[in-house]
This record gives C-alpha cells, structure tokens and sequence, in this order.
C-alpha cells in the first residue's frame, strides 16, 4: 500500500458482538502499514503499532512485545505514515487535541487523520481490557471489567486516528488513540492526557480506505452487526 491510506480488518460493530475468537496473522496486517491500533484473539489487551513494531498493552498496566507471525488479530486498523504536517504544542487533553487537529486540518472533517505525538506527559490516564471469559462474550462486558491505569511524569508516544462519523460501527467515529511509554513498559488506549510542556505532534489527512472483512468465520457471519453508537462511544472512552 502506498503511504497515508488507511487498511482495517473486520469492523468494531464485530467486536461488540463479540466476533473476537479467530482474526488474521498480524504479520498480514503489517503488509499494510507500519502504525496503528487493535486488539488481539478474545480482546485480550490493547494493540499498538509503533515504527512496524507491535505491542500488546495487557490489563495490569505491562507491555509485551509481540511476535507478529505467531499472533492474530481480530481486529486492526493500521497506515503505512508518512507526515505530511509537523508541529510542536502543548496539549491537554483529548478536546485540547482535537482543537489542534481540526485547525491544522481544517478541511478534513469527512476525511480520516493519523497521528503520532512525542514527548513528555505529566499524566495518562489509560484502560486495557482483560479479555472475554466466554466466546462471542461482547465488548460491552469485557469493558465492563477493564482496569484503569494512571502514569505521571512519564515520556512515551501516543498513536491514533481520528475516522469520521459516517464510519461509526464500521470504526470509531472521532478520536481513538493509545499510549506506550519511552521504555515500551506502560501503555493502554487513553482516557485522558496532559504534555508537559511542549511534544512533537506529527498527523496526515487519509482519503483512501481498504476494508477487509474475515471470510470463514462462524462467529462473523451468525453476527447481527447492528450500530451500538452508545455502547461504542461507552467503551471507547
């Protein structure tokens, strides 16, 4: 794929219906791109997609450097990024940055964005869940048993996409991004943020979109797929 479009495996309205047992090799997702988000088999953990390196963020606050070919994902969202904008602020959290983006990028609104920002933070606030106990268990549930995590005074990288909103159920509409320290110790998809100081903020505008979605799946095709707006917007902090 070329720089800047955007591949995705299954859709979120799968995983709010718990269509989360089989998935992909993530070897094959980073065939398409080398920074991203997801999660991994039964929604065990947050997925980051670092400079083609992946992570899996788990429910007590650790971080597990995974080995792409022996994993699989349910679902994924991943660009090959190459910043087209670059810039240095300082931002408080998620309305903080979702200002700048939409100044620096004011003409995206219907279109999609990839982030990345560097540096120091005097608070993340993140949740990873741990999980699904049964099969087909939904998202709703296993987030309802998610654990919280506060790191201060802690330098690392956030990486996210902001999907437009006629996406939602197919992606999260709005602002989705995950954090994992310098150290690649701590991590888990953001609730909340404060930089210290001045990051390093670097994003591009996406207008090209390839969907794959999981063929000989029982669990995806018994799935009804409706639009949970609310439980997404619930679930996604």
């Amino acid at each position: 794929m070329a720089f800047n479009e955007v591949f995705q495996y299954s859709i979120v309205s799968a995983l709010m219906d718990g269509v989360a047992s089989h998935g992909t090799p993530i070897a094959r997702i980073l065939d398409h791109g080398d920074h991203g988000l997801g999660t991994f088999r039964n929604m065990v953990g947050e997925m980051i997609v670092l400079d083609g390196e992946v992570y899996q963020m788990k429910a007590d606050g650790s971080v597990v450097h995974i080995n792409p070919e022996e994993t699989v994902t349910p679902f994924a969202t991943v660009t090959r990024f190459q910043p087209t904008t670059t810039t240095r602020a300082t931002v408080t959290g998620k309305a903080g940055l979702e200002e700048l983006l939409t100044g620096l990028f004011p003409k995206a609104r219907n279109h999609f964005l990839v982030v990345r920002m560097d540096g120091a933070f005097r608070k993340v606030n993140v949740r990873t869940a741990g999980g699904q106990i049964t099969p087909r268990e939904s998202m709703v549930d296993v987030c309802a048993r998610q654990t919280t995590h506060t790191f201060e005074d802690v330098k690392g990288t956030i990486v996210g996409f902001r999907c437009p909103e006629y996406v939602m159920g197919v992606n999260v509409a709005g602002d989705h991004f995950h954090f994992i320290s310098e150290d690649r110790q701590r991590g888990g998809h953001i609730l909340a943020f404060e930089t210290d100081g001045d990051v390093d903020i670097a994003a591009a505008r996406m207008s090209q979109f390839h969907l794959e979605l999981p063929t000989e799946d029982e669990e995806f095709n018994e799935a009804a797929l409706k639009l949970q707006a609310q439980g997404i917007k619930a679930v996604e902090g």
